[in-house]
Parts: C-alpha cells; sequence; structure tokens
C-alpha cells in the first residue's frame, strides 16, 4: 500500500497504559508507519483468547490502534521488532460501526478476530500481501495446526471504505526495544491529514530539518535560556490548511500522545526535546472517525543568537570643503557572519522604532557622525553596532591671483604660468598629491578637459580653478585670476599741432618708474621738439608700455576767393583753424574779410589762422573801372578793354543783360575788349553788367572776381 503521509508515535520510555486498552485505542490516521514501545498490559484485563483468539488473557506489553477505511483494496503490514531477536503478536477485530464496545462483552471478552497470529517465531510479522486469504474466512479454528496463524504471516485484508478495524500488537517478550509498522497494499486509511479538502498543503514541522529525520528540527531562538511562546509556531506548522486541525505543545512523548499537559509561553533551553501533536476535530460530526487524529513531530530549540562586530570607522573625503562626504556604509566591518541582512539608521531612536532607514548605503551623503547598525540574521535574530564617520585630512587651499604684463603686439593677453600661483599646497608636495588647472569649475569637478599647458597658458584676463588631490583622492578647488596688466599710458603727453616751422616741448607727466625716448633722453619731458613722430617707453610696475606722440605741423589757411568790387574786395579763407586774421600790409591785422578804398592795380591780402604762423599772401589786383562806353565809331569810349589783365590766368570778361542773360564773352580771341554789340549787332543803349574772373599766380591759384555795371549808348 502507497504511504500517503509520514506519521511518528513518538519513543515512550516510560508506561502508558491507557493506550494498552482497546476503549482507548490509538487512531491511526491514514496509512501511517507506526513506531512504538509498548511498555504495560492496560488498566483493563482484557480476554482475547476466547471465542477464537489466538492471544492469550495474560497480555504482556500491548498497544491499541484502531483505523477506518478511506478506499477499498487490499490492507496489509508489515511490523518490525526493533530488536530482531523479539517476539511480537497481533489480532485484528471488525469491522465495526459502534466502536470497541461492540467487540466485547460486559467482562472484557472479546469476538473472535478476523486475523490473529501467535508464532512463536522471532523478527518480523504482519499481513501479507502476497499471501491470498481463503474465500471463508477464518477456515480453521485459531490455535489449531495449519490455521490462519500457521507461520509468521497472515494473509491480507479485503476491505471496503468505512469500515472500522481494531489492532492490539503484543510484545510477548516484555522487551523495551519497541517496534515499527509499515502499511502495505491498495486500500488506504481515512485521515484528515491527507483530505486535500480539509488538508491541500502539507503540514510543516517547525524549525530547520535535521540532516537525520529521526532527529528534532532545530527552531533557531535568539538566546538560550529564553521564554518562548509556542503559539507562534501554529500558523508555520498548519500552513494554511482547516482551522479544524489544532496544536497542542509538550515536554514529553507521554503528554504528546496523551494531549496533557499543554505548553504555552514557557522558558526552554537547548537540551529538551519538545513536541507538537496536531488532533482533527470535525466540528459538525462528533461520530467522523477521523476525528481524534493526530500526527505528532520533535524538535528543539537551538540558539542562533548573533554578534556583531565593534564599532568600526570609515573615511570618507570632504570635497571642496563641501562640508558632507559620500560614504560606503557596506564596506564597514560590522559582521563577520554571512546571510545576515544588515540595515544602517541615522540614530538611536531610529534604529530601535525601524524608522528612516538608510535606503542608500553603498552612496550615504553625511557630515561626521555616527551611524546606527542592525544585523539581522536569517533567522530574525539582530545585533547592533555603529559605524563612525570621518573626514579623510581636508586639502587647504585658498585663491591666487596672478598678474602679467601684456603681450606688446596683443594687448589683451598675455602668458601665464599657472604653476607659480600661491594656493596653499606645502612646498614639496605631499606624496600622492596631483595638481591639474580647468578653465571651467565644471570641468575641474568632472576632471574633464585639463589645461594642457599650465605654465604657458595664453590667456586674457579670467579666472582658472586648480583641483588638489591628495593621496586619498580628496580633492578641493581653489579659483586663481589672471589679470592681465592694461598698458599704462602718460594721460598728459598728447599729439600736438604746431607751426610747421617750430619747435615744441613733449612732457609723459610724473607718476612712472622710469622714462625713455625715441631721441635716447631719459627725462620725464624733452624740449625743443621739432614737427615729427616719437615714441617713449614708460614703466609702471614690472611692466613697459610704447607711447608714440606726433608733432604735426598746422595745415596752413587759403584764400580760395577773392570779390572785388569798384576799389573794394572780400577774401574767402578755407583751411587752418579758425579764426582768421586779415591784413594788406602783413603789420596791422583784422577779423574782417573785406577792404574798401583800394587803389587801382596791384595790391597784396595777407591770411593767417589761430596757429598765428607766417602768412599766407597773394596778389590782388583792382582793375581800372569803366562804366560807360559809346560805341559810335568816334575811337572815344568805343569798347570796354581790359586786355591789360590778360596776363591773368584763366581770364574771362562776360557780359549780361539785366535779367541776368549772358550777351558776350570777351577772351583771348577777343583780347578780352567789348564794343556794345552782341551777337555781331548793336545792342540798345541800356544799363549792363558784366564779371571779370581769373585765377591769380599763387601756388593756390586764387580764384579771383570782378562785378561791375557799364552803360552804353547807342546813337542810331
Amino acid at each position: 500500500m502507497k504511504k500517503i503521509l509520514l506519521f511518528f508515535i513518538l519513543l515512550i520510555t516510560q508506561s502508558i497504559y491507557s493506550q494498552s486498552d482497546c476503549v482507548s485505542a490509538i487512531p491511526i490516521c491514514g496509512n501511517s508507519d507506526i513506531s512504538y514501545t509498548p511498555s504495560g498490559v492496560g488498566n483493563i484485563v482484557e480476554i482475547l483468547k476466547d471465542n477464537g483468539g489466538c492471544l492469550g488473557s495474560n497480555e504482556k506489553y500491548s498497544v491499541w490502534y484502531t483505523f477506518t477505511v478511506s478506499t477499498p483494496g487490499t490492507l496489509a503490514f508489515t511490523i518490525k521488532p526493533n530488536d530482531p531477536g523479539d517476539d511480537y503478536d497481533f489480532a485484528i477485530y471488525g469491522p465495526t460501526a459502534n466502536g470497541c464496545a461492540s467487540l466485547q462483552d460486559a467482562n472484557h471478552v472479546f469476538v473472535q478476530p478476523i486475523r490473529c497470529n501467535y508464532d512463536g517465531a522471532k523478527g518480523d510479522t504482519g499481513l501479507d500481501i502476497a499471501m491470498a486469504p481463503p474465500a471463508v474466512f477464518p477456515t480453521f479454528p485459531p490455535g489449531a495446526t495449519n490455521s490462519m496463524n500457521t507461520g509468521k504471516w497472515c494473509p491480507y485484508l479485503n476491505v471496503l471504505p468505512g469500515e472500522t478495524y481494531y489492532l492490539i500488537i503484543d510484545n510477548w517478550d516484555k522487551s523495551p526495544n519497541g517496534f515499527s509498522m509499515i502499511w502495505t497494499g491498495t486500500a488506504s486509511l481515512s485521515s484528515a491529514f491527507n483530505d486535500p479538502v480539509l488538508a491541500p498543503f502539507p503540514f510543516i514541522t517547525p524549525g530547520v530539518p535535521a540532516a537525520d529525520v529521526a532527529d528534532p528540527s532545530k527552531v533557531m531562538v535568539c538566546g538560550l535560556p529564553t521564554q518562548f511562546n509556542f503559539s507562534t509556531l501554529t500558523a508555520g506548522i498548519i500552513n494554511g490548511n482547516s482551522s479544524d486541525f489544532q496544536v497542542t505543545y509538550h515536554k514529553n512523548t507521554n503528554d504528546v500522545l496523551t494531549g496533557d499537559n499543554p505548553l504555552t509561553i514557557e522558558t526552554v533551553d537547548g537540551v529538551k526535546t519538545y513536541y507538537y501533536r496536531i488532533v482533527y476535530h470535525d466540528p459538525n460530526n462528533a461520530n467522523n472517525p477521523a476525528n481524534g487524529c493526530f500526527i505528532t513531530g520533535k524538535f528543539k530549540f537551538v540558539d542562533a543568537s548573533i554578534k556583531a562586530n565593534a564599532a568600526s570607522t570609515l573615511f570618507s573625503c570632504n570635497n571642496n570643503y563641501a562640508g558632507t562626504a559620500a560614504f560606503d556604509l557596506t564596506t564597514a566591518n560590522v559582521f563577520t557572519g554571512t546571510g545576515a541582512t544588515i540595515k544602517y539608521y541615522p540614530t538611536q531612536a531610529d534604529l530601535n522604532a525601524n524608522t528612516n532607514e538608510i535606503t542608500t548605503p553603498t552612496n550615504y551623503i553625511s557630515t561626521e557622525k555616527t551611524v546606527y547598525v542592525k544585523v539581522i540574521s536569517s533567522f530574525g535574530c539582530t545585533a547592533t553596532t555603529t559605524i563612525l564617520l570621518k573626514f579623510h585630512p581636508t586639502v587647504i587651499l585658498k585663491d591666487a591671483q596672478i598678474e602679467n604684463c601684456y603681450i606688446e603686439n596683443d594687448i589683451t593677453r598675455s602668458t601665464f604660468n599657472l604653476t607659480k600661483a600661491s594656493i596653499g599646497v606645502p612646498n614639496p608636495e605631499p606624496t600622492g598629491t596631483v595638481i591639474k588647472y580647468y578653465k571651467t569649475i565644471a570641468d575641474a569637478k568632472d576632471e574633464t578637459n585639463p589645461i594642457s599647458n599650465p605654465t604657458t597658458y595664453l590667456s586674457e584676463s579670467t579666472v582658472v580653478y586648480v583641483r588638489v588631490n591628495n593621496a586619498q583622492q580628496c580633492y578641493s578647488i581653489a579659483q586663481i585670476t589672471l589679470k592681465v596688466l592694461a598698458p599704462v599710458k602718460s594721460t598728459v603727453l598728447k599729439d600736438k599741432t604746431i607751426c610747421p616751422d617750430s619747435k615744441t616741448t613733449l612732457d609723459a607727466g610724473p607718476g612712472f618708474s622710469s622714462y625713455e625716448w625715441s631721441t635716447g633722453e631719459t627725462s620725464q619731458s624733452i624740449s625743443n621738439v621739432p614737427v615729427g613722430t616719437y615714441w617713449v617707453k614708460l614703466q609702471t610696475g614690472r611692466c613697459f608700455t610704447t607711447q608714440e606722440v606726433k608733432v604735426r605741423p598746422s595745415l596752413q589757411p587759403v584764400i580760395s576767393n577773392i570779390e572785388i568790387s569798384n576799389n573794394s574786395f572780400t577774401i574767402t579763407a578755407t583751411g587752418g583753424v579758425p579764426p582768421y586774421k586779415y591784413s594788406i600790409d602783413g603789420t596791422t591785422w583784422q577779423d574782417s574779410n573785406s577792404f574798401k578804398g583800394l587803389p587801382r592795380g596791384e595790391n597784396t591780402a595777407y591770411l593767417k589762422d589761430s596757429y598765428n604762423c607766417t602768412p599766407i599772401q597773394v596778389t590782388v589786383t583792382v582793375p581800372n573801372l569803366i562804366n560807360a562806353i559809346t560805341p559810335n565809331g568816334d575811337n572815344i569810349n568805343d569798347v570796354i578793354d581790359y586786355s591789360a589783365l590778360s596776363y591773368k590766368k584763366n581770364l574771362i570778361f562776360i557780359v549780361y543783360d539785366r535779367y541776368g542773360n549772358k550777351l558776350y564773352e570777351a577772351n583771348k580771341i577777343r583780347n578780352y575788349t567789348w564794343d556794345g554789340t552782341a551777337s555781331g549787332k548793336k545792342i540798345s543803349t541800356g544799363t549792363y553788367w558784366y564779371t571779370i574772373s581769373w585765377n591769380e599766380n599763387d601756388k593756390n591759384n586764387t580764384e579771383t572776381k570782378y562785378s561791375g555795371w557799364v552803360l552804353v549808348k547807342n546813337k542810331e
């Protein structure tokens, strides 16, 4: 028969008389293997040899069992003495639906058994699955020769569902060795423990199974001896099965079989073996054959307490004076065992309350402080310790500034040696020190794009950053201000304009360490300087600035035009620097550009500007005025003749009518004369206007223009 449930009825080391009586027979739940040591004959003297029984009335060491068939088939078993030299006998009664009382009379004389074996052979006995039963049983009366108990084995039973049987096993030798029994055959016995509706899940022995299944399992507790609440094991044993299964706990095998003296909260140790008993009771059917069926198990308590290591210290980098550092708490040696869960807390109160657990222990950002650690074993035992968080020695830096003179041909930049910045690194540098320079603070933090030429760094005025790592890879970042010393020029030394033939003094002003002029002089100023370009090298601190200065000749004014009217003329001046001064003798000067009452002929006009340089002079010709002609052929006032001015450049004589219409132009071909005609015809008597213009023979070709009028009287 297939085994359904492993079931141990534990060894009994003292007399348990109640199980030696039929009325207190032990229920067998399912096809469970049995292990037991009978130690007496019970409280009732049971007569088992009458009515065809094979056992004598004097029981030796006996135990009674009862079981109910669940599925039909063959029923067989093997009784195996623990000592092969022991002689065990047995008898089976039933089937019955009315319990043990139906099997005996008032004097405890039992009815005939359906199987009985009283053979005197030692060793195994039982119902043989290979020994077919007779068609009618029993065929021979018990005890007779060739009866059903001839030999150590009896034929198996054919059983039906619902049939209840009683089995007595007796140790004829009264030894303390006990026996075990294994069920075989195809029938199965009823049991709530193998009912898939009531017990869909396996019942689980508490604790860790022992290597030898005969040994107790191990329930791990955090320290021994200790107070233990046995009810905390119940849910795990029941494992989700019906609540009709009830668990009790006991100190010895007597109590676990009888259910007496259950344990609740006890002080337990690691020496005693403790037992649990699972009993089924159908709340809706008091006559359910499975009621009272129980299974048992045993366990011991094992001290699973753990011990954390002593307080440890972790160091990390307080980089760049942040005041915090990143700590990997998991690197602290807080526990030397294996399989434990380690939790970290910021305060002792949090550890005690299991609150605010540090969830990023591999990257815990913190100040210098103490972190509290709880070590939890796989069995739930805990130990605590601490981790002291400390900073590595800080890299102390200070900001620095480097000033360099500008580059001569690139005044906004200079070449800097960044390694000369005084940032506070000791000299010589501590072992393991690494110094690098960066253009941005982001690059310095990320250690990207370092400046490749820190000793010859070409730069404008700016800020760069230096990162210093120590041997522990901690770092700080300092700022280096780069200042390009710009040219310092004289604010008083200016370009000058002087008269072309004059000289002047150039003064660079005070406040410079040294002066060096292009003339070779080293004084603050130089004198008697003619028109030209000069430079002076001025020293400020350790820098030199070359400043150029020009002495320019003043631009002379120009008499650009002269308007002559009768014996007056007006001068138009350009160029130079006004205001202008005018003169006709070079001695007496006036602000007005007009002169009157001049004699006919050549006159000299003088002009100078605000520089008062040598005057400009031009010749002004005041022509002889002719205001009337009578072109009648008498050779007296017949023409206007300005041929006397023919030596002037670009001389032109033009006559206009009163409306400004040009009538006549007297040029060189007409010898600068006019006879009162226009287009070959005499013009009418009247007043006409004319102009005479030319350029003076000076370097500026001064334009000169004379305007006048003439009365023409033509006689018809």
